[in-house]
């Protein structure tokens, strides 16, 4: 009787105690400040972008699921995210590839509206980069899994997987149930929305395979007092080849720290003044506004006759400048700048040529200089932040691009083009712009202007 007594006393304690040690684990709960993206109840918030896959809610989760016929589909938030941490957990069909989308963008201008941006990768295949950092729809592959057996391994096959998204400044790091997995150093997008993807079937791959996402949960507030460290290396992208441009031929003009490969137009060597390289940037000096009257234009050692070229550039207020192409130093060697077809830099609203040329608007950004006049809606980031220049020339089809929009395009050495140059300044030198090769110049013109990420593909 006494023991009963005993072990009654001692189990109405522990029905005592029981509850004290509840709400201290309670109160050492995550006290993050989250804020929720998913009621668990609507889609409210969020829309669909790119395809036709089925988004639904069901049991307090969104269920994507695949159909036939349409390309990649994406679920959107309705609001634009610059600095956050986001988690969320997801479970994927074994046969499914998916991402996470962030800083991500549908614009009209560029390739029709084409979702595009930083992925966070899903990956259930033998593979495993789940976790790593994709560019869709850009510049492909940027921070791959290989190497880093611990996240492979951490995925989870048809189970429930968490990810923890940092994206602070021009850093993105990820975490894949706890376990550190990439670390890019990257500043490609600043804004842009988050998304759920339904991929488009591949071969062989069936309609109404399905994908899982709950507890969505985002911190845009004090991100300094909540990120975290992580042991993962990090891949830097500025004047550094990403993997996918290893792959299909492309070189660094500009590695980011020498002179090397780059000489004066008008001189044998890279010149004493007028040209700064600090901090993975090469900046033509402000001197007095005058076309090539400091250091003067620089131009690659080598030659170029059907190529790709990606150059980032950022301009200073009032500033001109330009990016030569098919240019013969031996031309002009007199004052002035050296010849050649040029993707002209500009500041648009504050430099006057924006209103000169042969034809009005032929000296604006983006445009072939004082021959063709780019788009007028082109997409131009403003003064002080980084814009990119594209430009592909091959079997005398030449095109130009600004931010990922095509802004104008002709055909070398055709009647209409010999046309232009005849009514142009450039008419007094024969058989202009018609070079099977030539140079990659960077114009100096006076003013403060900076480039990175130089690159180039021969065709």
């Amino acid at each position: 009787m006494k023991l009963t007594v005993k072990v009654c006393t001692i189990k109405l304690l522990i029905l005592l105690i029981l509850p004290l040690f509840s709400g201290c684990s309670e109160s050492q709960k995550d006290k993050t400040p989250w804020v929720s993206l998913f009621d668990g109840k609507t889609l409210d918030g969020w829309t669909i972008k790119g395809g036709n896959a089925l988004y639904e809610v069901k049991d307090g989760t969104i269920v994507g699921t695949t159909v036939s016929n349409t390309p990649n589909t994406f679920l959107t938030t309705d609001k634009m995210y610059r600095d956050f941490i986001l988690e969320l957990d997801y479970k994927v069909d074994p046969s499914m590839n998916s991402g996470i989308q962030i800083r991500s963008n549908s614009l009209p201008d560029y390739r029709e509206g084409v979702v595009h941006g930083y992925q966070i990768e899903i990956d259930p295949s033998e593979r495993a980069w789940s976790a790593g950092i994709y560019d869709e729809q850009r510049r492909g592959w940027l921070f791959p899994l290989t190497g880093n057996k611990k996240a492979q391994e951490a995925f989870k096959q048809n189970e429930w997987n968490n990810y923890r998204i940092e994206v602070i400044g021009d850093t993105i790091k990820t975490w894949i149930n706890g376990v550190p997995a990439a670390h890019l150093i990257d500043d490609e997008t600043a804004s842009g929305f988050i998304a759920l993807q339904v991929h488009a079937l591949q071969e062989g791959q069936k309609a109404g395979t399905q994908i899982m996402w709950k507890n969505i949960k985002v911190l845009t507030k004090d991100l300094n007092k909540y990120t975290r460290e992580t042991p993962v290396k990090p891949v830097i992208t500025k004047n550094r080849l990403t993997i996918d441009e290893e792959k299909n031929g492309w070189k660094l003009l500009w590695d980011g720290k020498t002179t090397d490969g780059w000489r004066g137009a008008k001189l044998d060597e890279f010149p004493e003044q007028g040209w700064q390289i600090e901090n993975g940037e090469l900046t033509v000096l402000a001197s007095d506004g005058a076309e090539a009257a400091a250091g003067g234009d620089i131009v690659t050692t080598e030659l170029y006759g059907d190529f790709e070229l990606r150059v980032d550039f950022k301009i200073t207020k009032g500033a001109n400048s330009g990016i030569k192409y098919y240019v013969d130093t031996d031309i002009n060697k007199g004052p002035g700048s050296s010849i050649g077809l040029e993707y002209q830099i500009l500041d648009d609203e504050n430099h006057p040529d924006a209103k000169l040329g042969n034809h009005e608007g032929s000296r604006t950004m983006a445009s072939l200089y004082d021959l063709i006049k780019a788009d007028p809606n082109k997409p131009v980031n403003p003064v002080g932040q980084w814009n990119s220049a594209y430009i592909i020339s091959k079997n005398n089809h030449v095109e130009h691009w600004l931010n990922g929009v095509k802004v104008l395009e002709y055909e070398r050495k055709s009647p209409e083009f010999r046309k232009l140059v005849s009514e142009s300044k450039y008419v007094e030198w024969p058989n202009f712009g018609e070079a099977e090769k030539g140079h990659i110049l960077l114009q100096d013109h006076g003013n403060h202007v900076s480039f990175r990420n130089v690159k180039i593909k021969s065709l």
